[in-house]
């Protein structure tokens, strides 16, 4: 067995101010941001400075959008490349570092297209990556994966060991700005990744150890912080519980319920922590009847899986309104079908099984 994380990682308030030459990692910077979380958040404002301070230009990109796509990785490598930006600096939630983790290889590797990035044998070489959460849910801070949305409309991961993040700083005062929907669909990705990785069949000791305290976080400390959204306390278990739950799943991967989760984040809106965590109830049932061994520790925290549920439910996690018509059922269920994260899950899955998944929530 082994467990590798090779990021650095900074942690607590003013961790940035206090540890900046560390994000020095070139001689000039593509700073890679959505249109307002980062400004809101005080962190660009932060990062721009303690540039200012060591005279290392800089060039922001800031069109990253949700879900971002191939074109918008592609411009960030254009942009990249014609200002001779030889480091990134990604902040934000997932999107705007799995963003930047994809302009690091392209920009890296001119001759690359976005589809080159999932086949990790074609380049060998990506640009440094400093990655700066606003967000306590990807934890894309302390992974080597990252997510677009094809042109076909289907998000698909890639992985590399180039995409690590360099260095990252994990400082809660970056997310009390985050209203409830966003804490809720965020955590409860971080609750997914750390559950998944219990769960999934590449599980190890010291993973479900970290996954351990990221489940117990999230269960103490996301209801508490609902309640009291700029209580810097409960942010900074959170966005702890999330990097922990990075850590999980850069060993582990990720299962069935983020596969099943990402068609409804495409074709039905549902943001992704919230769209993912929907199905854990359903695909634990299933672990369960073929090796309860894994379910042992969520239960033990929760109670049962039942009350898990609950815990879910009470939160508003399925507070919304689907339906499927039959051919988004055949779509939906051919797509996870073919996807990685089938045969990572512990039981036995068919065709049958993930349609009967999707009712299920079209009936809650």
């Amino acid at each position: 067995m082994l467990y590798h994380m090779p990021t650095k990682l900074y942690y607590g308030q003013r961790c940035l101010f206090d540890n900046k030459k560390d994000l020095i990692l070139g001689e000039k910077a593509l700073i890679v941001t959505g249109k307002n979380s980062a400004r809101l958040t005080g962190a660009l404002g932060e990062v721009i400075s303690a540039l200012d301070e060591y005279d290392i230009p800089y060039v922001h990109y800031d069109e990253i959008k949700e879900n971002p796509t191939y074109g918008i990785v592609m411009k960030g490598k254009e942009i990249a490349l014609k200002e001779e930006c030889d480091f990134i600096i990604a902040i934000g939630g997932g999107s705007p570092m799995d963003a930047g983790k994809a302009i690091a290889v392209l920009t890296a590797n001119p001759d690359l297209t976005p589809d080159d990035l999932y086949n990790a044998e074609t380049y060998d070489v990506a640009l440094p990556i400093v990655a700066i959460p606003t967000t306590s849910g990807t934890g894309s801070e302390v992974t080597p994966f990252a997510v677009l949305t094809k042109p076909n409309g289907r998000k698909s991961g890639f992985k590399s060991e180039l995409i690590f993040p360099d260095v990252s700083y994990l400082d809660p005062k970056y997310m009390i700005k985050m209203n409830k929907g966003l804490t809720l669909t965020t955590a409860v990705d971080a609750l997914s990744h750390s559950i998944e990785g219990v769960l999934s069949k590449k599980s190890t000791t010291i993973s479900d150890m970290l996954a351990r305290e990221s489940i117990e976080l999230i269960y103490e400390y996301l209801p508490k912080t609902l309640n009291d959204l700029e209580n810097i306390e409960y942010r900074e278990k959170l966005a702890i519980a999330s990097t922990l739950a990075g850590m999980v799943i850069a060993q582990t991967g990720t299962i069935l319920p983020h596969s099943l989760g990402y068609r409804i984040t495409i074709h039905k809106g549902i943001r992704h922590g919230q769209a993912t965590a929907i199905f854990l109830p359903f695909v634990m049932e299933e672990v369960d009847k073929y090796e309860p061994e894994k379910t042992k520790m969520i239960k033990k925290i929760f109670g049962n899986i039942d009350k898990f549920f609950e815990f879910l439910k009470e939160l508003g996690v399925y507070d919304f309104d689907i339906t499927f018509t039959d051919e988004e059922l055949e779509l939906f269920t051919k797509e996870v079908m073919s996807s990685s994260h089938v045969k990572n899950t512990p039981g036995i899955y068919d065709e049958k099984k993930i349609k009967e998944m999707y009712k299920k929530i079209s009936k809650i």
